[in-house]
């Protein structure tokens, strides 16, 4: 007789994290990206078990680190029953392949969890498109080393060539499933274009920044909406658009993806849409976690992307959040800076565009808001000059 099973125990997955450190990359700035990773494993679901690292001048061509830490790696896992193991950078499909043949283990490289992490989030239709675009793209060089074969959504008799191998007809299928999704994606722009085109003249104020920085929770709170908002990594994939009033003054604000570094290629291309609502807002809140000991870098990433989509000239708030979690860096010196050193320190360098807030507790939003009135309101008023608005 069979017993009937009415609840399930899903096991958490546990992994293992790799990088090297190398002349581009040196000890600290690997330290950072390999907790940054394991944020991502664990917005993804899984339980960090180990970290392993290795200097290398340049990662090996065929298993990205040298045979003796692949070894190393090897006995943990085997001691550990560690269920997969993420790199922190993009592995080739050859490298991936002969990792996996060593490890015997599960592989994912940065790309792939970050990837993972965004089919995971996608709500609507379009992020669902976006992000199956940019695995579709991911994938189609490393079909090699699947051990399963795609789904057939068209092949069969009079559809294949002679001879043709099941690698080949996958590469055929997922090409074809390419090109299917950029047609999808070009008319979903052109009506998203169109829907932008037809939000009349008011100011569009863009929140961008890194991502887990408090953009969805800051909406939350200027708007009184409901966005979405965690504390973890790409809560948000959808972009939001509000219409906010600050005294009489209306304008639109959008809610975008967070920005990340090592951010995929393909993403930045299946997310070109909400890229456009950057481009063509007339002002942008860069929204800084302040309380993060790596802000600074985060805040050089947000800028580098913004210049490689010629968004770098419009007028920034620079919105400096979580002033509540604040407790400094030390630096090389032994030098812990006080909150106020910080923000006089940036008030200085940019000059009255920038404010420190907590979106959670609410401090500083009265100047928050003025700041805004006065940034977005000197917009409004070249728009329509006659209305009186005092800015």
């Amino acid at each position: 007789m069979i017993e009937k099973i009415t609840t399930w125990d899903v096991k958490q997955e546990t992994c293992i994290l790799i990088g090297v450190v190398t002349q581009k990359q040196d000890d600290a700035e690997s330290k950072e990206y390999l907790e940054e990773l394991e944020f991502l494993a664990y917005t993804a679901g899984a339980e960090t078990k180990g970290v392993f690292t290795q200097k290398l001048e340049r990662p090996d061509s065929s298993t990205f680190l040298g045979s003796g830490k692949i070894q190393e790696i090897k006995d943990f896992i085997d001691e550990h029953d560690i269920d997969l193991a993420i790199f922190d950078d993009e592995l080739t499909p050859s490298q991936m392949k002969n990792i996996e043949k060593v490890l015997d283990i599960k592989i994912l490289d940065r790309t792939n969890l970050i990837l993972d992490i965004f089919a995971a989030r996608a709500r609507t239709s379009y992020a669902r498109t976006q992000v199956e675009l940019a695995q579709c793209q991911y994938l189609l060089p490393r079909l090699t080393r699947l051990w399963t074969h795609l789904e057939r959504q068209k092949g069969g008799i009079g559809m294949r060539g002679p001879g043709e191998s099941q690698i080949e007809t996958d590469r055929r299928l997922i090409t074809q499933k390419i090109t299917l999704l950029k047609k999808k994606l070009t008319k979903i722009d052109k009506q998203m274009a169109s829907q932008r085109g037809n939000r009349g003249a008011l100011v569009r104020v863009a929140l961008i920044g890194y991502t887990n920085v408090g953009k969805s929770t800051l909406m939350n709170s200027l708007g009184k909406t409901d966005v979405l908002a965690e504390d973890k990594l790409f809560a948000t994939l959808d972009t939001t658009v509000r219409k906010i009033v600050i005294g009489n003054l209306p304008f639109l604000l959008t809610d975008t993806v967070g920005f990340i570094r090592k951010l995929p290629t393909q993403l930045i291309e299946s997310f070109k849409s909400t890229l456009d609502e950057v481009r063509e807002a007339d002002m942008l809140i860069h929204v800084v976690d302040v309380s993060h000991e790596s802000y600074e870098g985060h805040m050089a990433a947000v800028n580098k992307v913004l210049v490689d989509i010629n968004a770098d000239n419009k007028p920034t708030l620079t919105v400096f959040n979580k002033v509540d979690l604040w407790k400094g860096k030390t630096n090389e010196e032994g030098f812990t800076p006080i909150l106020e050193d910080v923000i006089g320190r940036w008030n200085n360098e940019l000059d009255d565009d920038s404010i420190f807030i907590s979106a959670t507790t609410k401090d500083n939003f009265d100047s928050l808001r003025e700041s805004l009135y006065r940034m977005a309101g000197a917009i409004h008023g070249k728009r329509f000059p006659f209305e009186g608005y005092l800015y």
